[in-house]
């Protein structure tokens, strides 16, 4: 574990927003409507009015003379139960996250904009702005401070935009498989070993996770397939050129075949018993420990949109589109398109949380079973990134109580 890497969060504030919940649900009705966050004034002297026409009351009907114990108060914001932490949280100043694809809704964008529409991260005395980036831009900005979180495509991509002095520290990973598959053609290859000597369209690159099923079918990258760059997003023109597979994100454009009725097959890294990681959410070593509380409630509002977005997913891609729409669409989203992203990217993240862990929990043995399966298969042909387990995994941990919710004042 790397101390400089993975700077320790101080708990104090949790366990005070604890108190204080626990304070508040002592002092309510189980069936009492959820309280608004900002209490309504006191008239004084109709409260001492009301209290002493209660108290004639009882001594009418019983004779003696009951102390009525004061309610908690309802609607407790982070300032009153716990204003040195709000105070330490605004002191962080403004907190920029970055998204990966536009305001898509997809994992590690998706909660963050719910998060933020919902008032939450205001909730954490967290003056936080939103801008559309795409994940390999966010690096550079992020580790100079100029943003302080951001989106990451997965572990792997991590460790790539690691060494040489950027250091990243991922507080987040919702997906536990690969987001990634290889579409073929209707009436293409039949199975991964008929791509041998295939020709495979790519968008930039071909994902890690793809060049790890494939090795582990017997067609190593640069000798059994050939690869040629394709331009634009649109699946259907990428097929009608001829390639033989197309590197695809299963939560996208297998959506849009499917729409325009085209065929297809789809070879599922997951399927395959490929390791894999999606929607990874990540800061600075160097801010975490500058504003330790500013990262663990930042985490936490973006949980409290997480747990928003997998109650109810169609108000939180409306939410997502909202955004998008108001950054001008330049990739043309769609609510149709973005519910699909966002019910096929949350299905596979319930599918792989593995039991007893949360949402968004951080597996240290599955990232690094990520990384020595990519390097067993010649993932990184010119010498694998080192592993330096850019991570804290106890951030997450820590933000669900034992009721499996994430803490939150109320």
């Amino acid at each position: 574990m790397n101390p400089i890497a993975r700077p320790r969060i101080r708990r104090l504030g949790a366990a005070a927003l604890a108190l204080g919940l626990v304070a508040t649900a002592c002092g309510s009705d189980d069936d009492a409507e959820p309280a608004d966050d900002t209490a309504a004034p006191v008239d004084t002297d109709a409260a001492e009015s009301t209290d002493t026409e209660t108290e004639t009351e009882t001594e009418t009907e019983t004779g003696t003379e009951t102390e009525t114990e004061e309610p908690a108060a309802e609607g407790a914001t982070l300032a009153e139960l716990d204003p040195e932490r709000c105070e330490a949280n605004r002191a962080a100043g403004t907190v920029t996250y970055l998204s990966s694809f536009d305001f898509a809704a997809a994992a590690s964008i998706i909660e963050v904009v719910v998060a933020d529409e919902s008032g939450y991260f205001d909730d954490m005395c967290l003056d936080v702005e939103l801008r559309p980036s795409f994940s390999t831009a966010n690096y550079t900005l992020i580790g100079s401070n100029q943003a302080q979180f951001g989106s990451a495509g997965g572990y792997t991509e991590v460790l790539n935009f690691s060494g040489e002095g950027a250091e990243f520290l991922i507080t987040a990973d919702f997906g536990k498989s690969s987001i990634n598959g290889l579409v073929v053609p209707e009436g293409g290859a039949a199975s991964l070993a008929d791509l041998e000597g295939a020709t495979i369209g790519v968008k930039g690159d071909i994902p890690p996770s793809l060049v790890a099923m494939l090795a582990d079918a017997g067609l190593t990258r640069g000798e059994d397939y050939d690869e040629v760059l394709l331009d634009g997003f649109d699946p259907q023109a990428h097929l009608a050129t001829g390639i033989d597979a197309l590197p695809v994100y299963k939560s996208n454009e297998p959506g849009q075949l499917d729409r325009a009725g085209v065929g297809y097959t789809l070879f599922d890294p997951t399927a395959e018993g490929v390791s894999g990681t999606f929607g990874l959410l990540y800061t600075s070593p160097g801010f975490a420990a500058e504003h330790p509380t500013a990262v663990e409630d930042f985490m936490r509002a973006a949980l409290k949109g997480m747990e928003d977005a997998i109650a109810d997913p169609v108000a939180a891609v409306e939410k997502s589109i909202v955004r998008i729409d108001a950054a001008g669409n330049s990739a043309f989203l769609t609510m149709e398109g973005e519910l699909f992203r966002w019910e096929s990217e949350l299905a596979e993240i319930l599918a792989s949380t593995p039991e007893g862990q949360h949402v968004g929990e951080i597996d240290p043995e599955l990232f690094a079973a990520e990384y020595e399966s990519y390097v067993a298969a010649g993932v990184w042909p010119d010498g694998a990134p080192d592993d330096t387990s850019p991570y804290d995994a106890s951030i997450v941990a820590g933000l669900y109580g034992d009721d499996g919710k994430v803490i939150w004042p109320n």
